[in-house]
């Protein structure tokens, strides 16, 4: 496949907001192709709000061009197998007592979880499940004009602040080229908690629904009631969220961007040929050392945590050994938990 330009194209132009709420759509059915850039490498973000990080002062230098202009996205450089993926959107599975309680993540079974692993054509759970019509909704409701701009995007930059938990961080305009201020949604997802929050301290939107570039989109109910854990929908599944996008950005709401996000897909994944890119952590290298801070955090229940690492283990998660000749993410590297 050609090389081949970016085109120049705007999201869909923003509607009115903060009208009342429609009944919720079922989102589209599509695929995020294979290139997600699904967190920034820690490098060229600020770290203000972790003084006693090591390496604080002195940021890695990473070699970005020096602006986006003809910037060329490169030709597929990679071999895809094409299959067809559909979502679940509604079920309506009892329970070993007849209840029926409709989750956010649906009723999944081990078996099925297995079966998502391969590539071919299916028709599975990730998120976003709804039961019948007589039942209420399992959360993470958004604005229809906000679904209707977030489905017109391309690249997308995205973070969360959930519970008011902390403050929200605007990338650095200076930093970011006109290109990307036109073509590249930047989407600050808050509950109405941090909302409130933020206009009562004089920060809130605009009356377009802007701070600086962030656009902010309110979620309604959120699916759980642990802010970590409903943070974690936004960071995993921008691929429901954002159904055109080609390319995604996650940024921790503790960071704050300082660069183009264009040259950031540019040197993370074009440049080295790659489909998707994670930050390494700044401390620890294994599932296990990330276990024992959780509960020196008391971050989760402590029973919760190791029913979720024992279950880790049982998939092959091993210890990660320094001296091995495997690479780093193969093994107990990742370097955070998902419960």
């Amino acid at each position: 496949m050609p090389e081949r330009r970016l085109p120049i194209s705007t999201p869909a132009a923003a509607g009115p907001r903060r009208h009342p709420r429609r009944q919720r759509r079922h989102c589209r059915l599509l695929v995020l192709p294979a290139f997600a850039l699904a967190l920034v490498s820690l490098a060229y973000l600020s770290f203000s709000s972790h003084p006693n990080l090591p390496f604080h002062d002195v940021p890695c230098q990473i070699e970005f061009l020096p602006s986006v202009d003809d910037l060329v996205e490169p030709g597929i450089y990679n071999n895809f197998t094409g299959f067809s993926l559909n979502y679940i959107s509604k079920e309506n599975v009892s329970s070993s007592n007849g209840i029926f309680e409709p989750l956010f993540g649906g009723h999944q079974s081990l078996q099925e979880r297995e079966e998502t692993y391969y590539a071919r054509n299916q028709t599975l759970h990730c998120g976003f499940v709804q039961g019948p019509e007589d039942y209420p909704n399992t959360g993470f409701d958004l604005d229809e004009n906000d679904k209707i701009y977030m489905a017109s995007c391309r690249v997308v930059v995205s973070s969360c602040i959930f519970g008011s938990s902390d403050y929200l961080r605007r990338p650095t305009k200076s930093k970011i080229g006109p290109y990307s201020k036109k073509n590249v949604c930047f989407i600050m997802f808050l509950d109405e908690l941090t909302l409130g929050t933020l206009s009562s301290e004089g920060t809130g939107p605009d009356e377009t629904g802007f701070i600086g570039l962030w656009r902010i989109v309110v979620v309604e109910k959120l699916p759980y009631k642990d802010m970590r854990r409903a943070g974690k929908v936004p960071k995993f599944l921008a691929h429901r969220l954002f159904p055109s996008a080609m390319y995604s950005i996650w940024l921790d709401s503790k960071l704050r961007l300082n660069a183009d996000p264009m040259l950031i897909v540019e040197y993370f994944l074009w440049r080295n040929k790659a489909e998707y890119a994670i930050s390494v952590h700044y401390d620890r290298t294994c599932v296990l050392e990330e276990v024992l801070q959780n509960k020196r955090l008391n971050k989760y229940n402590h029973t919760a945590i190791d029913e979720q690492f024992y279950f880790y283990q049982s998939d092959g998660l091993v210890k990660f050994n320094e001296s091995g000749k495997e690479p780093v993410l193969p093994s107990c590297s990742y370097h955070y938990l998902m419960i």
